[in-house]
């Protein structure tokens, strides 16, 4: 395994010292632009090299980022890494849940074993408060409203699986080790430097093909969306007031957008009008749902806010989006 940090030191003695695992990615790169802004020393924790960082490449030279180039499920170098961090936002995981149901061992290392070897590192180190980036997908197939209280829960993919194992071990780690872990599960997240999902399969298709629209399953799937920028803020805001212990929440925007009607707005940001094509069943892929609805009246009263329903999410995405960025699909 190894270890490569890159970055100029940072100056300020009282800065607090926070770490982000996955921290090349979608949304961890937004949460890190509200941390270095806010003043916090913010290290960057994630696999890829530092010429392929380009979510987080207008940060490398700033005197409070650091990266870290690393293998997250290496508990020495995530040990070497937090070492003297206040506070860990873990977010290293399997970002597509489409393609690791093609092979288990994707979400086994990349969403379970790097949360082991954060929480162990945290054991050794010493570290009070983590976040940690949790998933609808933990309810399954579920219909009705889902709180953070509903029971039963049986996931229906990899990846569901293992966020709910890692939510159980950061339960465990937390009662063990008298640490805090705030918890939040996601929708669908979208905005700018967003790398996969339906907006941008829907745009790499009709670049090939700009007459025709393949839309997997029925079209009449639907979700909730939230806007990156929404979610950051959300994450930093409920992090700055953690509560003892281990605290779940469920974050939405309370409202619904079907793949059609993406498909339609997707369309007309492209100035297209192609025939739409369907796989046919209710859903795209096995280990996805049709539909899910949140309560998210506890995160409500905790503060939870937006700026962006579920279909302005979508809009405002397709609005910042480069789509000659977009590789054919």
């Amino acid at each position: 395994m190894f270890l490569t940090v890159i970055g100029i030191p940072w100056t300020d003695p009282m800065a607090e010292k926070v770490l982000v695992t996955g921290g090349a990615g979608f949304i961890p790169s937004h949460l890190e632009d509200i941390l270095v802004e806010k003043g916090y020393d913010v290290t960057a924790v994630d696999i890829i090299d530092r010429g392929s960082c380009s979510n987080i490449a207008h940060l490398l030279d700033l005197p409070n980022f650091h990266y870290i180039q690393a293998d997250v499920t290496d508990v020495d170098a995530m040990v070497r890494a937090s070492e003297g961090m206040d506070f860990v936002y873990h977010m290293a995981a399997n970002s597509d849940i489409r393609n690791g149901g093609k092979d288990p061992n994707i979400d086994h290392m990349k969403t379970f074993q790097t949360t082991r070897s954060v929480l162990e590192a945290m054991r050794i180190n010493g570290i009070g408060n983590m976040f940690f980036s949790s998933t609808s997908a933990v309810y399954g197939d579920r219909k009705g409203l889902l709180d953070e209280m509903t029971g039963g829960l049986q996931p229906i993919s990899y990846y569901g699986a293992c966020k709910l194992a890692s939510e159980s071990l950061i339960s465990a780690y937390s009662y063990m080790n008298d640490f805090n872990a705030l918890i939040l599960r996601f929708p669908n997240v979208i905005g700018p430097r967003l790398t996969h999902g339906v907006i941008f399969d829907f745009i790499g298709k009709l670049k090939r093909d700009p007459k025709k629209l393949q839309i997997l399953g029925d079209g009449k799937q639907n979700k909730q969306y939230v806007y990156v920028l929404d979610l950051a803020r959300g994450i930093y805001d409920f992090s700055e007031r953690i509560e003892d212990g281990v605290n779940q929440y469920n974050v939405s925007t309370e409202s619904f957008t079907d793949v059609n009607a993406i498909a339609d707005l997707v369309c007309e940001r492209m100035g297209l009008d192609p025939e739409y094509e369907y796989t046919g069943g209710s859903t795209g892929w096995k280990g996805d749902v049709s539909s899910f609805a949140y309560d998210v009246s506890k995160a409500k009263a905790r503060g939870w806010k937006y700026e962006f329903d579920s279909t302005g999410s979508v809009r405002e995405t397709l609005r910042v989006l480069d789509l000659d960025s977009i590789p054919l699909y």
